[in-house]
């Protein structure tokens, strides 16, 4: 008997050998523990997003907005991406079920088996994995075209037909993207279905490079000729979408960057090309099938080469010789007809088609002389335009300083314009909203930032045709009142323009409710309103920390029973999230109605696929001087060529209601969104009565249409793009940053189209590269006016020379260093700043009348006062006090104004006047002891009103008077 001692090195080694697998395999545990976790995490957060967004559409009663989103998003993820994981894996699953029998193997067949056996046990899971993987991106992809699913599927027809194939606009601007998408995913579904039959079949012996015999099975032949025959059933399909494409695609022009629609070459080159190419497309297609019988790929090769070569020389050659040896040399001819179809359908699509247009002398030939002696021409004046002598943006630090109240809140860089009613007559106001200032919260924790400083508080508005005497706003109204615990409104802001951090309200912790800056002071309250998201709920405050990143929404003791949270608070996102549609308007404003403050936000219906209509860019078009990160437009299509102002929506500012109301009722792209997104829009007739005189046209709106008018203000193709009919938008010559001028809101009365002023915005126009005027833009913003949306261009004849901005801008620089002017700039210090206002253009008597607001800022003061206004008319310049003063210097002296009723005695009126004065000076002085804001403003503008009746009548007295003591008005309070 053989003993054999144990190898202990053995032993050693084997339990050696067994060591590093087991660390390999806690390895893997650990990875897969790991990978399922941040599958759990990453559904976790996921879940939480959608979960508190279903909670905040349920809180604004818009629940069916994201339910709609929802279900297509899901059903087109889910169809197109079961559609691509079949496809492929049907055809990866038939190219393994086609194999060939396993023969003697080359070795090109015994270097593929290696790979074989090793993916034998796990073929399923690889076929699962790669089409789970094709699946899931493809879904996404067309999940993302929910917008164009939802309006093929909901399309409303135009009634109106292209001039070329004469199908509704429908078509292009609701079906033809869809079907598009649909041929560009078949392409990729075949594609991918074609490699990876292809290489299935290579894996598994269908397809050899180097055996030797057929190098293609039969049953390869077959099916790999099927999917190159739907390759080109979709190239024909394509070819026959593409010959509609030509009607919106873009191209070069010398007058218009964004030409769109077909030209000469492609009527009559590009056009039968994609026609003929289809019929080849069809041709090859149906050899590449009778293939999968024939087994042979002869006729398919020469098929394809005749199709790839004809694409090259009727595609490609044909077009680029008709262009150059038929077009170029007539090319005026040939293409105005195709120039017209684009005139008239741009002009249509931006809402153009129905501008009236007037030749304007635009240079009075008596502008020169002296002022009218008997005052018509200051009568005129005075009837054709009501300026407004403050500048939204110049006032705003007048607005932080005189009413801010305490770091806690603050005013936004440039104010908002309103119309309101002053006994029975619109007033022209700057309104500014006290909002919320993050940065400037006291202390800034997480408690003070989200718990107690929640709100801003009140509506603030300033006169916009007058000042004080000091120069500062002239604060006060009707509606809004003065901003303060008497107001008769609701005046809490939780939602507004740069309110942006969430907040959490209606707990156990007292809200801030005004803070005044006095000793840390202030009042404290809890929200009362219907908005926000409840907290109740332990998992949805669990939600929310998640979503929002935070902890201590679930940590918090603060936060429980009774809180609701209110997030996305800006007007602008709420509408946006509620009508995800619409393109956003970039400068919401605020109202206050039927005792409450609202948001209005104009909503744009748009599409890049209107046939002939040359596209623009939103960003560009809107941008001007006072374009900011907060006043940009939201849009999800930055290119257009087509735009309604189809909606008009308001934000609550107290419980951030949002109502959308249809204000287009004829557009058809809104009546397909109100089809898909059905009881989101209420209709027009139900806009509160209350709240239409304060809508108005929009601004960006009117930036996009004027841009456009640059080069479409002609109707005729044989004056496009002609010398002398191509403008540009002026820059802003107060800004003097290179920016365009931005329109301006005014009473204004056009020539010979109006006959008495309405509310209106208006711009202008200079040549190409040059100066002067060439025409003056205003369009009808008052939505109780029959005329409203009435665009109204006054052309300026040719050779008028009139004067551009800018030249009216140096001219005014030039007054403004004269003796008088200077003399009221020294006043507020030697180092005293310039800031002009805006320049506004009103048509007067055959010319043009320029007014612009002087304002000067004093060494170390905190806002720029009104020292000057500036007037210019012809070749003159006036540069006084008042308005009133440099119209009178500049036009002549009005009419004599009544200081007294007829029969009563001058001297009494001015000694009433004066006397009012006095007591209106101890009213003022009495208010600014006691720091209250609301009576010294009240005071001011009695003391205002009581030396203007002095003034005019002292002017009406026969015999000049001793002089009278009269109060001495100090500058206004800081």
């Amino acid at each position: 008997m053989v003993f054999q001692m144990p190898d202990r090195g053995g032993a050693g080694a084997a339990g050696h050998s067994r060591s590093p697998g087991r660390h390999s395999r806690a390895a893997v545990v650990l990875i897969v523990v790991l990978g399922v976790l941040a599958v759990l995490m990453t559904g976790l957060v996921t879940f939480s997003g959608l979960w508190t967004d279903l909670l905040w559409y349920r809180s604004v009663h818009y629940s069916s907005v994201f339910s709609t989103m929802t279900r297509t998003k899901a059903a087109l993820f889910a169809g197109f991406g079961l559609l691509m994981a079949l496809g492929v894996g049907l055809n990866m699953y038939l190219a393994y079920r086609l194999r060939p029998p396993l023969s003697a193997m080359s070795s090109e067949e015994q270097s593929l088996d290696r790979y074989r056996m090793g993916l034998a046990p796990y073929r399923m899971w690889v076929l699962a994995g790669i089409c789970g993987a094709l699946g899931i991106i493809a879904g996404s992809a067309a999940a993302t075209q929910w917008r164009s699913w939802l309006l093929m599927t909901h399309s409303t027809p135009f009634h109106t037909k292209d001039p070329q194939f004469h199908k509704d606009l429908s078509f292009y601007i609701f079906q033809l993207p869809c079907y598009r998408f649909l041929v560009g995913f078949g392409f990729a579904l075949v594609v991918l279905s074609l490699l990876a039959a292809a290489m299935v079949h290579y894996l598994y012996g269908g397809v050899r490079f180097t055996s030797p015999g057929a190098r293609v099975t039969g049953a390869a032949t077959a099916h790999l000729a099927v999917l190159l025959g739907l390759f080109v059933s979709l190239k024909a399909a394509a070819y026959w979408l593409d010959r509609y494409a030509l009607a919106v695609r873009s191209g070069g022009h010398r007058a218009a960057r964004g030409w769109t629609g077909l030209r000469y070459v492609d009527a009559n080159a590009y056009l039968p090309a994609k026609t003929i190419l289809c019929f080849i497309a069809v041709i090859c297609a149906l050899l590449f099938f009778a293939t999968a019988w024939r087994r042979t790929w002869t006729l398919p090769a020469v098929g394809f080469g005749l199709m790839v070569l004809s694409a090259i020389l009727i595609g490609g050659l044909y077009p680029a010789v008709m262009q150059k040896f038929q077009v170029l040399p007539h090319e005026s001819a040939k293409e105005a007809p195709y120039v017209q179809k684009n005139l008239d359908a741009t002009r249509a699509a931006y809402g153009l088609a129905d501008t009236q247009v007037t030749q304007y002398p635009g240079a009075d030939t008596t502008a020169s002389a002296a002022p009218a002696a008997d005052g018509s021409l200051r009568k005129e004046a005075g009837d054709a335009a009501s300026p407004t002598v403050l500048d939204p943006k110049v006032v705003s630090p007048a607005f932080q300083k005189l009413q801010r109240g305490s770091s806690a809140y603050e005013f936004p860089s440039t104010l908002d314009v309103d119309h309101y009613q002053d006994g029975g007559t619109a007033k022209d106001t700057v309104v500014g909203v006290r909002e919320l200032n993050s940065d400037g919260i006291p202390h800034g924790d997480w408690t003070d930032d989200h718990l107690v400083y929640t709100h801003g508080y009140g509506v603030v508005i300033a006169d916009g045709s007058t000042t004080s005497s000091d120069g500062t706003p002239l604060f006060g109204g009707q509606d809004p009142g003065t901003a303060g615990p008497s107001a008769g409104y609701q005046q809490r802001i939780y939602f507004g323009e740069q309110t942006r951090q969430y907040a959490i309200v209606g707990g156990g912790t007292p809200e801030m409710d005004y803070a005044d800056g006095t000793k840390g002071g202030g009042t404290t309250t809890t929200y009362q309103g219907k908005g926000g998201v409840s907290l109740s709920n332990p998992l949805t405050r669990a939600a929310y920390a998640i979503s929002l990143g935070e902890p201590r929404i679930l940590s918090s003791d603060a936060v429980g029973k009774g809180s609701k949270i209110l997030y996305n608070r800006t007007p602008k996102e709420r509408v946006a999230a509620v009508a995800p549609w619409l393109t956003i308007d970039g400068d919401p404003y605020p109202t206050v109605v039927g005792g409450k403050v609202l948001w209005v936000v104009d909503g744009y219906t748009t599409s890049d696929d209107y046939p002939y209509a040359s596209r623009t860019y939103l960003g560009d078009a809107t941008a001007d001087s006072l374009t900011d990160s907060r006043r940009q437009v939201l849009t999800g299509q930055n290119e257009v060529n087509y735009i309604r102002n189809s909606v008009k929506a308001t934000v609550d500012a107290y419980d951030g209601t949002v109502t959308l109301y249809q204000w287009d009722e004829q557009d058809p792209v809104l009546k397909t969104w109100m089809k898909a997104f059905p009881h989101t829009v209420e209709p027009k007739a139900d806009i509160p009565a209350g709240l239409l005189p304060h809508l108005r046209y929009p601004q960006d709106l009117f930036k996009v249409q004027r841009q456009m008018l640059t080069t479409y203000h002609v109707t005729k193709a044989a004056d496009f793009g002609a010398p002398g009919q191509v403008w540009d938008v002026p820059d802003d010559p107060a800004a003097k940053a290179g920016k365009a001028v931005p329109p301006y809101y005014l009473d204004l009365r056009m020539p010979e189209s109006q006959t008495a002023k309405t509310y209106s915005l208006t711009s202008t126009f200079t040549p190409a590269k040059g100066e002067s005027m060439s025409a003056f833009m205003a369009v009808d913003a008052d939505p109780t006016s029959r005329d409203y949306g009435t665009i109204r261009l006054l052309r300026i004849s040719a050779g008028a020379d009139a004067d551009g901005p800018a030249a009216v801008q140096s001219a005014i620089d030039a007054a403004g260093r004269s003796a008088p002017a200077a003399d009221q700039l020294a006043s507020l210090g030697a180092n005293a700043t310039v800031v002009h206002g805006n320049l506004l253009t009103i048509p007067l008597d055959r010319g043009l009348l320029y007014v612009e607001p002087v304002y000067a800022r004093a060494p170390k003061a905190d806002y720029p006062q009104l020292v000057s206004v500036a007037a210019v008319y012809g070749d003159r310049t006036s540069y006084r006090p008042t308005l009133d003063q440099a119209l009178d210097d500049l036009l002549g002296p009005a009419a004599a104004k009544d200081a007294a009723p007829p029969g009563a005695d001058p001297d009494a009126t001015l000694d009433k006047a004066l006397d009012d004065a006095q007591h209106a000076y101890a009213d003022r002085q009495a208010a600014e002891r006691k720091g209250d804001r609301a009576a010294y403003d009240a005071a001011q503008r009695r003391l205002d009103a009581a030396l203007e009746t002095a003034r005019t009548a002292e002017e009406a007295t026969p015999t000049p008077r001793a002089p009278t003591a009269t109060p001495q008005v100090p500058a206004g309070k800081d």
